[in-house]
């Protein structure tokens, strides 16, 4: 499983490297949250997932998603709520 086939259900929480209180929800919801982040809190945001996925170039398994991997999770939701915006009308 890499990043991009992460289901939304899955749950997760989103920590914050400077101490704020966490979202605990699912990845969709942790997704939806860093959209929303200003570009500091984006570069202090980490997922913690509860299954670990691979990751590219990599030997071993991560729980933990970065930023950079948490805004490929945005633009899959951002492309998939297009499609299904597409496909209503």
């Amino acid at each position: 499983m890499s990043v991009m086939s992460i289901p939304w259900d899955q749950p997760a929480t989103m920590i914050d490297l400077e101490g704020r209180a966490p979202i605990i929800g699912t990845i969709r919801d942790c997704a939806m949250h860093f959209a929303l982040y200003k570009p500091h809190a984006k570069d202090n945001a980490r997922i913690l997932l509860t299954r670990p996925v691979h990751r590219e170039g990599r030997k071993t398994r991560t729980w933990i998603l970065n930023p950079d991997e948490i805004d490929q999770l945005v633009s899959r939701m951002r492309a998939e709520s297009e499609t299904a915006a597409s496909g209503n009308s």
